[in-house]
């Protein structure tokens, strides 16, 4: 999915590592990917030895912020039938990026936030 991002492309921006995590505003991808520096760094928490800078592991996307929505909680989202096939609902997920598919979009703009 990293290698998919274009800019313009909508995100979601989520709360996690919270007491309620959830969608809380909505943005978008605003640069093409680029190689995250910090995996390359000795001094860094996230330095990876293993991986080369021709082959790296990480990658960022710079985005903008467009606006803040209501908090559409990580319950609520559950309570969803449409939403159930949603990659950031599946059980055992660890969030980062996850896709979401366009109706999973639609129905989320349209009738949660």
């Amino acid at each position: 999915m990293r290698d998919k991002m274009r800019i313009g492309d909508g995100v979601f921006f989520y709360h996690s590592s919270c007491p309620e995590p959830g969608i809380a505003g909505i943005a978008e991808v605003a640069s093409t990917p680029y190689t995250d520096a910090s995996q390359f760094d000795k001094k860094s928490p996230y330095y990876d030895q293993v991986r080369k800078k021709a082959e790296p592991r990480w990658v960022n996307v710079d985005v903008r912020a467009l606006r803040k929505t209501r908090l559409v909680a990580l319950a609520e989202l559950r309570e969803q039938k449409p939403l159930a096939k949603m990659t950031l609902l599946r059980p055992g997920n660890r969030l980062s990026i996850t896709p979401v598919s366009a109706a999973q979009w639609k129905y989320i703009t349209d009738r949660l936030i």
